[in-house]
């Protein structure tokens, strides 16, 4: 016969009398795996409890059992030690990682950073909740003041008493699924024996509550943006689109076909800070989208501008250059955050209380209320699910489309402003001094200050009277033949 299996060592286990009299029973519990140094389970009977020996012993008994079945925490590790490994291996878009490790700086760390994980329960979760919703600056409830910036400054309007102001239900919830993921993994590398998120309450998820601009508001914002006319392009294709705005900034003309009306969506521009880099899209798939033939037109007038101005410089567009760009061969990409800002400036200057990604809603909203099935819209947007997001996102417009004819988006969009020439634009908006000094003498030849046939003052005094150069008075006074004021002459062929 073989000889009986032994057996295993129980944990080896300590009762110390504190000088308080207390007695405290400690039980090893191997390495922790984050310190690397030897763990203990400690309990302390209070000084005074009848027959203190036995219980120390019935104490001693439980924490051994307990790390028998492991139960028990095999660290001290705090959360924000579990947070930080887990963002560490965790497998995620950068830009993902960034904003959870800027929610675990300012609510996770300041709050429960210091708490052990396995100290952590339902109790704690939902006061941790509730600070959330408290002040989304955890103050201390003293009056303070918040400036506007940490630097060196005079305070002014910007600078402001501290009101409480809760953190948004979904940054709340977006913190629970960090904790949530963090505490899955501490399960499995048997940090913690039991999962202790599924016992915390966040709130409830906000109902999505799309604004889009309406349309004399789009109207509004289409003029704004045609301004500038590859500023213009940008909007107006976003707008038919509803793409999102890193999606546009990294679109290539080689991924533009204009003979047969389609753009191909296939990756993104992502931001960190001062880093910018291409990459997938959301959804990590490209997406194949029709587009009318007045948008098509507006591409092909924008790309024989955008080959003009390349050739100006001595340099042309390659086949993979960006639709839309600041460098003279368009071999880089807009910055997503400057499009975003130029545009809530536009929008600002107009009194509309909108922003970029409000395109994208106009265009999902246009296209519901034109009959167009979920499934479709959700592929023109790059939603996931098959139309899930979709119908969540925008049921509300949903049930409108019912009651609205049948449309397409196309008939739908505000007109496209007409394109003027450079001569017509600086007739009613004048930029340039040679542009203000053209429509002063137009307003004077209208007031009648010059009969027709009469001839403009010298070079000298208009540039004198104008106090400009005598090449802008030439200029302007080119600019006026264009407008058929002035002959060769220089006299006045026709009052405005």
């Amino acid at each position: 016969m073989g000889s009986a299996e032994r057996a295993p060592k129980r944990p080896k286990g300590s009762v110390e009398t504190l000088p308080s009299g207390a007695l405290r029973v400690s039980v090893y519990a191997g390495i922790d795996p984050v310190s690397k140094r030897r763990h203990y389970l400690r309990e302390t009977i209070p000084a005074g409890t009848p027959k203190a020996s036995r219980e120390a012993e019935k104490v001693m008994r439980r924490l051994q059992t307990q790390i028998d079945e492991r139960r028990q925490p095999r660290t001290s590790a705090t959360v924000s030690q579990l947070v930080e490994r887990h963002l560490d291996l965790v497998d995620l878009e950068e830009t993902t990682v960034r904003t959870y490790r800027g929610y675990m700086k300012h609510h996770i760390v300041p709050i429960i950073g210091h708490v052990k994980v396995g100290a952590v329960e339902a109790d704690l979760l939902d006061s941790y909740y509730a600070e959330l919703r408290r002040c989304r600056l955890h103050c201390d409830r003293r009056a303070f003041t918040e400036h506007r910036t940490e630097r060196l400054h005079e305070c002014d309007s910007r600078c402001k008493l501290h009101e409480c102001r809760p953190l948004g239900a979904s940054t709340i919830r977006q913190i629970h699924f960090i904790l949530s993921g963090a505490f899955r993994q501490a399960v499995r590398w048997k940090w913690v024996g039991v999962n202790p998120m599924p016992t915390g309450q966040p709130p409830a998820a906000p109902k999505p509550d799309p604004r889009p601009p309406s349309a004399a508001e789009a109207v509004r914002l289409l003029e704004e943006a045609f301004r500038d006319r590859p500023w213009g392009a940008f909007i107006w294709l976003a707008m038919t689109t509803g793409a999102r705005r890193g999606e546009l900034c990294a679109l290539r003309w080689s991924r533009v076909d204009l003979d047969n009306g389609t753009i191909v969506i296939d990756s993104s521009v992502a931001q960190n800070s001062s880093k910018k880099w291409l990459k997938d899209t959301k959804t990590h798939q490209q997406r194949r989208l029709a587009v009318d033939a007045g948008t098509v037109a507006l591409l092909r007038a924008h790309k024989d501008e955008c080959q003009a101005q390349a050739a100006l410089v001595g340099t042309k567009l390659s086949p993979d250059a960006f639709v839309f760009s600041l460098a003279p061969d368009h071999s880089e990409f807009l910055v997503p955050d400057s499009v975003s800002q130029r545009y809530s400036k536009a929008a600002a200057r107009l009194g509309i209380d909108t922003h970029l990604h409000n395109l994208r809603h106009y265009s999902a909203t246009e296209l519901i209320a034109a009959g167009v099935d979920i499934r479709t819209v959700a592929g023109r947007l790059g939603h996931g699910g098959g139309g899930t997001t979709t119908l969540r996102v925008y049921t509300a417009f949903v049930s409108e489309s019912d009651q609205r004819a049948a449309q397409t988006l196309f008939a739908r969009l505000p007109s496209r402003p007409e394109q003027r020439t450079e001569s017509e634009r600086a007739r009613v908006d004048p930029r340039s001094p040679y542009e203000h000094v053209a429509a002063a003498i137009s307003a004077a030849v209208t007031a009648g200050e010059f009969s027709p046939g009469s001839a403009l003052p010298p070079t000298a005094e208009l540039a004198q009277n104008h106090n400009v150069s005598p090449g802008t008075v030439r200029r302007a006074i080119k600019l006026l033949a264009d407008w058929g004021l002035v002959d060769d002459a220089r006299r006045i062929t026709q009052p405005e």
